[in-house]
């Protein structure tokens, strides 16, 4: 990619680090011999998030795939111990979907291996490259604008003002 489009450039970049981030964490999964794909990765994630335990169409929409999907991942996770299907106590047909114990310690394990990945990726990055990291980061997350007293930071080359 040529510098004459440095968003496609950025794009790319992106891109690259987000594969090389699955990669490593996939290889500090593999070392941990939980025997979890990545999408049920993600269910036990969202699961952990959530409030209280959701139904499979309120999974299916935080996860934004079509509900048979989240079926498929719920069984796998239940085959496995890591979740259970319990019945609403308000509404006894609807079904809900908790993590287990299991689910519970298989979380920590996925946790350890992504905070893992993200030490590898990011050693060769000082302290300081790390903090404008984050901050860059949090900037795209959120969709704002940096403010302007980041604008002058950034263009010292990474320094930051003494103002």
């Amino acid at each position: 990619m040529t510098t004459g489009d440095p968003d496609g450039l950025l794009a790319e970049q992106l891109l690259r680090l987000t594969r090389r981030m699955h990669r490593v964490q996939k290889h500090h999964l593999a070392q941990s011999d939980l025997g979890i794909t990545p999408a049920q990765s993600r269910l036990l994630r969202t699961l952990a998030h959530v409030g209280s335990p959701p139904r499979m169409a309120d999974l299916a929409e935080l996860l934004e795939v079509v509900p048979r999907a989240v079926t498929t991942l719920v069984d796998g996770l239940e085959a496995s111990g890591r979740v259970r299907r319990v019945p609403d106590p308000a509404n006894r047909r609807v079904i809900r979907i908790e993590v287990t114990d299991e689910g519970r310690e298989a979380l920590r394990t996925l946790h350890e291996a992504r905070r893992s990945a993200a030490k590898e990726i990011l050693a060769p990055l000082t302290d300081e490259q790390r903090e404008t990291l984050g901050g860059l980061l949090d900037t795209l997350f959120d969709g704002e604008p940096l403010p302007e007293s980041h604008h002058g930071r950034h263009g010292d080359h990474g320094e930051r003002s003494r103002a």
